[in-house]
């Protein structure tokens, strides 16, 4: 196993069997994941030094058409709490973004039919105008390549969609409504060639994934080369068809994000909420595998808990925007900081 860390550190490519092996060594042995992980750590900050980049999450609507199996905001959910945020409450949270010194923003919510191409410009524009320091990212769900070229010409700068798995059988299981895998990375690769620096990833532990599953979608997440890979654990929602099943494993997501490290070295990699969501050390151990990026929520705090993608999703103290010097002492105790820069992809 250890031979498999060191040939992805001279910067070899492993095949899908090889990054399976890899992967259930790290599981299932810490003295393996423990060297996978120092391996990625030392090549993260190889690329970004002890700085960690920032970006101000805003959820813009907690609509969705999608009927995802495990996702909180299923359109079958009759439970849950729906809300739009207007123009005007997404320009007062990028105000107190910008003050608070958040240098990018994040637009995510579900794919809400009124965020129509036109309502999109005019939000997109308005930041642009407003902010033109700033890196906009979208998260926004699939969309033709002519509604992200507009978008893209707004102002937009970044988009990320998450692939969700290489499996093209389970991604149907877990997405009824959708229209399938290679759709969705037909969208990746537009928006690749319109311009954007894009995201692309996984969640690790959802019902009917396999060790070997993961590996496929590393693989695939090296043969796109992406400039961003997020990968969390799975976290159950009560409201959904997946709602009695177990959470993600915290050992696998780490060695899922220390090999994605080795794999995109220059790559944006966020420790992700989900990790946060399921350990208290959660974001520390994504930085110490390898991550180098987080996102605080800056969604208005009356909103915040209606954007549940997964139940208990952490979004105050250290993950709000208003938590930021709680999350600077934090990161200070392994010898990280802020990085108050756009964080741009260098290519």
């Amino acid at each position: 196993m250890l031979e498999f860390v060191e040939r992805l550190s001279r910067g070899e490519k492993l095949n899908a069997p090889e990054l399976g092996q890899l992967l259930k060594g790290a599981a299932h042995d810490n003295n393996v994941l423990k060297t996978l992980r120092n391996y990625a750590v030392r090549t993260a900050q190889e690329q970004f030094g002890l700085g960690v980049y920032i970006r101000g999450l805003i959820e813009v609507s907690s609509y969705c058409r999608c009927d995802c199996m495990y996702c909180g905001l299923r359109r079958s959910n009759r439970t849950a709490e729906r809300y739009r945020l207007t123009l005007d409450d997404i320009l007062r949270c990028a105000e107190e973004g910008y003050k608070l010194g958040f240098r990018t923003f994040v637009l995510q919510g579900g794919e809400d039919g009124t965020h129509t191409d036109e309502w999109l410009v005019s939000v997109i524009s308005k930041l642009r105008a407003l902010y033109p320091d700033v890196a906009i990212t979208l998260s926004l769900g699939e969309r033709s390549e002519e509604s992200y070229r507009k978008l893209k010409e707004a102002g937009a700068n970044r988009y990320l969609l998450r692939h969700e798995t290489a499996n093209s059988e389970l991604y149907a299981s877990l997405h009824p409504s959708s229209r399938g895998l290679e759709h969705r990375l037909d969208c990746l690769r537009s928006l690749k060639r319109l311009g954007y620096q894009v995201g692309m990833g996984m969640m690790i532990g959802v019902r009917g994934q396999s060790v070997d599953d993961i590996a496929k979608d590393l693989e695939l997440i090296a043969e796109m080369d992406c400039q961003m890979v997020g990968i969390g654990p799975f976290l159950p929602h009560k409201a959904t068809p997946l709602g009695g099943e177990p959470a993600g494993s915290l050992e696998l997501t780490l060695a899922a994000v220390a090999i994605a490290r080795l794999l995109l070295p220059h790559a944006l990699i966020p420790s992700t909420t989900a990790l946060a969501t399921l350990s208290p050390t959660g974001r520390l151990e994504g930085i110490l595998s390898g991550a180098n990026v987080v996102m605080p929520n800056l969604s208005p705090s009356d909103v915040r808990a209606k954007y549940a993608i997964y139940e208990n999703k952490a979004s105050w103290g250290k993950e709000a925007a208003e938590g930021l010097e709680a999350l600077d002492k934090e990161l200070n105790t392994i010898g990280y900081h802020i990085d108050w820069s756009r964080g741009d992809y260098i290519y």
